[in-house]
């Protein structure tokens, strides 16, 4: 019971990666059509365009995305239950405004729909109707009591959602850290992008000059609520300065011998999460090597929230918090200068705390492996590594005993979510060969961590499975 629960928040995590993975986009828009930047007023109403419309953009991705074979007519049937559930909600009250959580609710529903009805045979004089075409006429149906059902007791949600939100922000520190340490201990399960939409997209709200109400951490700071920001500025410190600084200490603490074969690992970790702000090529080996480090830096993620919270320190971002986020968000942060003030010491602190204890400890980080163990960052994983992707990926198949063993192939943004019929078969050690950073089961489900190109493994095994 517990491990299908599970793997259902983890598909729910992953369908809710599609819809945001189109933010850094809009806000690049938006932000250098802003007046303190290139003022393209004609910039700015298309990045605008795709806040405006989060919640439509959400209920199609996260439909198509929990779908099992990624129809169209899944991301429809979402819209539609989307745009009608509105509608009825606003019928009854005008007030009625679910946002992106109605987006996320109209996006599961049309998902589990699409895997209920897509099958359906009619009787042969519907036969028209059947199938896939019947998903979005069972969509509008369900919609339709949607609308009666959420237009009741939507004003009770909100109430719970504004009370919820009060107490995280009167919480303050304590709350900042919470949300800190939280967000990192459920990385390796996938499911911290379910908070995250919920402090991105719905806490808070702010109203804008022509009177339009925005919730959300993320929404409501690329519109100018100065009080924006709590739930991302914390981000910033340790993924430009502490990640990179845990990856020095690492190499410095590894074998002699053997940093030649961890450099590319280490350096292409700590290069993604300085520049882009995507931290499993460098976090999950530090999950599987040294867990008691990995639990650290969870508690040092909750630290960087609350002390950027309590100097005032408030940034944004639309994907994550790396370089190029941080310069995006220069101009409309709070206190933007404190970056160069909280940097330098987190990452002092990273550097001191994982040397001292992987050398006091004598902690098996990649290079420190005893004799014979593979090392996850050979030249196999390294960024420049010129290795075919195709040559890789029927590597991996072998490693997971072979195509017919494996079942389903998805990836997120930097994770292969695979389904085996057998999970036995798996050759850990063959997978860290060919690029694996680290790897999570569940049952008869394995995600494999590669990195940023993931989704080109995930491509070209797909085209062999075909």
């Amino acid at each position: 019971m517990w491990h299908k629960f599970f793997d259902l928040l983890q598909q729910i995590g992953r369908a809710l990666f599609l819809p945001i993975a189109v933010l850094p986009a809009a806000g690049l828009l938006l932000r250098f059509g802003q007046a303190d930047l290139l003022d393209l007023p004609f910039l700015a109403k298309s990045g605008e365009a795709v806040f405006a419309n989060l919640g439509l953009l959400f209920a199609m991705g996260v439909a198509g995305g929990m779908s099992k074979d990624k129809n169209i007519s899944a991301g429809l049937s979402g819209a539609i239950i989307y745009l009608v559930m509105g509608a009825g909600m606003k019928e009854l009250d005008v007030a009625n405004d679910m946002g992106t959580l109605g987006g996320i609710i109209a996006g599961l529903t049309g998902g589990y729909l699409y895997n209920r009805f897509y099958q359906t045979k009619l009787p042969v004089y519907l036969a028209f109707f059947g199938g896939r075409r019947f998903v979005p006429i069972v969509s509008g149906l369900v919609a339709i009591v949607f609308g009666l059902v959420f237009g009741l007791i939507w004003p009770y949600i909100m109430l719970a959602i504004e009370s919820f939100s009060k107490w995280v922000t009167e919480s303050g520190v304590f709350g900042m850290f919470v949300y800190g340490v939280s967000n990192r201990i459920l990385l390796p399960t996938g499911l911290q992008h379910i908070t995250e939409a919920l402090a991105y997209f719905t806490i808070g709200s702010f109203t804008t000059a022509d009177g339009t109400v925005l919730t959300g951490d993320l929404t409501r700071f690329f519109h100018g609520d100065p009080t924006a920001g709590i739930f991302m500025s914390g981000f910033f410190p340790v993924m430009i300065f502490g990640l990179p600084a845990a990856a020095l200490a690492m190499y410095l603490a590894a074998k002699k011998e053997n940093r030649p074969l961890v450099l590319g690992l280490l350096l292409s970790g700590a290069f993604t999460a300085l520049l882009t702000g995507v931290t499993e090529p460098i976090e999950f080996p530090i999950l599987f090597a040294a867990p008691l480090l990995y639990g650290i830096h969870a508690i040092l993620m909750g630290v960087s929230y609350s002390v950027a919270y309590l100097v005032g320190y408030k940034a944004g971002f639309t994907f994550s918090g790396g370089i190029i986020d941080l310069a995006l968000s220069w101009g409309i942060s709070t206190k933007p200068y404190m970056i160069f003030i909280l940097g330098p010491i987190f990452f002092a602190i990273y550097f001191f705390v994982f040397y001292t204890l992987i050398k006091a400890l004598n902690l098996k980080t990649p290079g420190r492996e005893d004799d014979g163990e593979t090392v996850g960052g050979s030249k196999a994983s390294s960024m420049f590594d010129d290795s075919s992707h195709s040559e890789k990926a029927e590597n991996i198949f072998k490693a997971l005993g072979g195509v017919d063993n494996v079942l389903v192939i998805d990836n997120c943004i930097s994770r292969l979510r695979l389904k085996l019929n057998d999970i036995n078969l798996i050759d850990e050690a063959m997978l860290k060969k060919n690029g694996a950073k680290g790897i999570v089961k569940s049952g008869n489900d394995i995600q494999v961590i590669i990195g940023t190109d993931v989704e080109f493994y995930a491509d070209a095994m797909k085209n062999i499975k075909k």
